[in-house]
């Protein structure tokens, strides 16, 4: 090779090691002293895992021309692996719109990120990921781990413990039922008129009074009241209200007679009628209505107050015409208690003949039972001969609910939404299938309709555990006895508060169990640790692998008793 090519090559190749060696001694791989992570471990906050990681970019470390981008990333249940958002940084004379570290005293920085939890996250670590160059040239930065483990308590809350809200029946034992007619009278006449004896409305109301008193299923009570217009001398009033009375109790009679009706009539009279008068006038559209009404109230003497409405002339002749001729009358009144079927006959009705049961019975009749497969069948009947109901469709869907088919649940709930899409009840349970999807956006505007709801509260204080925001989980939940109840009143550290509720619970399952073993971890109370760890095995076989993975426990990793317990 000529001598003077061979110079030249060797100074290329010595100048490209040097600006290399140049390149990676300015960014030496950092360490893990570098990183303040908080929490530490890692903890989640509802469904994620804040973070907030405190760094040093040493004196004289960062090149002038550098870039440094760091990602956090969680590594998890072995290969997985989750991305926060990445950080960038950069020299005194590199381009670019990262945050600048002058290389003579370097720099400190804060990262705050959060990833979404996921399933396995027990045993995570998290890693600073460097992705670094000097204007154009790659440096080699390996990851820094910073953090082991996440403390997963707070994902303990569970929509499948909280009950759905069933729509009511509205079923009544007795139904209480009036039905009202009057017979009119001229001005200063008692005399009853056949215009008024033959109307539509007096005959259907003695047609009732005959159906009522011969079912046996039906009570009635009979009144019969005599009114006077409070126009005109007291004393005649008080005639015609009596002789009203009278003469329409003795057409009753009559007519009762003809139907071999025989029953007593509560009777009396109102010589002037003073409070029809103030709620015919309330109840118009007079113009000066608002004046009468305070005539009324002004004066108490009722010769008094019929002088004074008397003056207002131009007012009197319209209530002549209107108000008064409505209050010359007998007020006939009928209360009608009609006594429903009994509960066996209810279910021998469903049993045997379901047709001659309504909307009402039949939702009555799913209280009437503990068998779910029997409630199934009820409201599947009823979604078939009542398709516009959406009660049968959301109680069909709470019922699939508790027994943990969330897909038919959610289609039953969807089709009473299309029925009702107001109701509150259907939008609460929505809310809770959305819960289950994790899907929080969704659940609280669900919730924002779902006012008076049943189980509301359960449902608001599991979309708080979820959020994260566990003060107002503990206050909707106030002092209902459950698992989220208990577990929101944890992750307040109110230790005392949540054992009772924890001891109240009517139902203690394997969670129940587990969540009473992290109050005794977290107030040094290791034999109740070991007690109810072993009652939450008992009730289910895999919280002895998430008791090994939990961070609660940690410090009894290396207990002979609490490993015992858990291999």
């Amino acid at each position: 090779m000529n001598k003077k090519l061979f110079n030249v090559s060797l100074a290329l190749a010595t100048a490209i090691i040097l600006f290399a060696t140049s390149c990676s001694s300015s960014l030496k791989p950092l360490s893990q002293s570098n990183f303040k992570v908080t929490p530490s471990p890692l903890e989640t906050v509802g469904m994620e895992v804040p973070v907030t990681v405190n760094g040093t970019f040493p004196e004289k470390w960062f090149h002038p021309n550098a870039t440094v981008t760091i990602t956090p990333v969680l590594k998890y249940a072995g290969n997985k692996e989750l991305k926060a958002t990445p950080y960038t940084y950069q020299g005194e004379k590199a381009a670019g719109n990262g945050i600048t570290i002058p290389k003579k005293r370097g720099g400190n920085f804060v990262m705050n990120f959060k990833f979404p939890y996921q399933e396995g996250m027990e045993v995570a670590e998290l890693f600073m990921r460097f992705d670094a160059q000097i204007k154009n040239k790659k440096a080699n930065l390996p990851d820094v781990k910073v953090a082991d483990g996440v403390i997963t308590t707070s994902v303990l809350a569970d929509a499948l413990t909280t009950d759905p809200s069933f729509s009511d029946d509205n079923f009544q034992r007795i139904i209480k039922e009036k039905q009202e007619e009057a017979i009119m009278f001229l001005i200063e006449s008692a005399e009853l008129r056949q215009s008024e004896l033959t109307k539509e409305g007096l005959q259907a109301w003695k047609k009732r009074v005959e159906e009522a008193f011969s079912d046996p299923k039906q009570q009635i009570a009979l009144e019969i009241g005599g009114y006077a217009s409070p126009d005109g001398p007291l004393t005649l009033n008080e005639t015609l209200a009596q002789q009203r009375l009278k003469n329409s109790l003795n057409y009753l009679d009559k007519e009762f007679k003809k139907k071999n009706i025989s029953t007593d009539i509560n009777t009396h009279y109102t010589e002037e009628d003073w409070e029809g008068f103030k709620q015919l006038v309330e109840a118009s559209d007079l113009q000066d209505k608002e004046l009468i009404i305070r005539i009324l109230s002004m004066y108490t003497d009722p010769e008094e107050r019929e002088q004074q409405i008397k003056n207002l002339s131009h007012i009197y002749q319209e209530l002549a015409e209107t108000v008064l001729p409505e209050l010359r009358r007998a007020r006939l009144i009928a209360s009608i208690n009609i006594i429903g079927k009994t509960d066996d006959e209810i279910m021998s009705f469903w049993r045997n003949d379901p047709k001659k049961l309504n909307i009402e019975e039949l939702l009555y009749a799913t209280t009437l039972t503990d068998n779910d497969a029997e409630k199934e069948r009820i409201y599947q009947y009823i979604t078939v001969n009542f398709p516009q109901d959406y009660r049968g469709w959301n109680n069909l869907g709470a019922l699939f609910y508790k027994q943990g088919n969330i897909n038919k649940a959610e289609q039953s709930f969807n089709r009473a939404a299309q029925i009702s899409p107001n109701a509150p009840e259907v939008n609460m349970n929505l809310a809770l299938i959305a819960m289950i999807n994790n899907d929080l956006d969704k659940a609280e505007e669900l919730l924002g309709k779902a006012g008076g709801a049943k189980n509301l509260n359960a449902a608001l204080g599991l979309l708080y555990l979820k959020k994260g925001e566990y003060n107002k989980a503990t206050e909707a939940f106030g002092n209902l006895k459950s698992n989220n109840a208990a577990l929101a009143q944890l992750l307040v550290k109110d230790y005392s508060k949540a054992s009772q509720t924890l001891a109240a619970i009517p139902n203690p399952d394997a969670t129940t169990a587990y969540l009473a073993a992290i109050v005794a971890a977290r107030t040094n109370n290791f034999n109740d640790v070991l007690t109810n760890l072993q009652t939450a095995i008992q009730r289910d076989k895999s919280m002895a692998q998430k008791a090994a993975n939990d961070l609660e426990f940690a410090k009894y990793r290396t207990n002979s008793e609490f490993v015992s317990l858990i291999q």
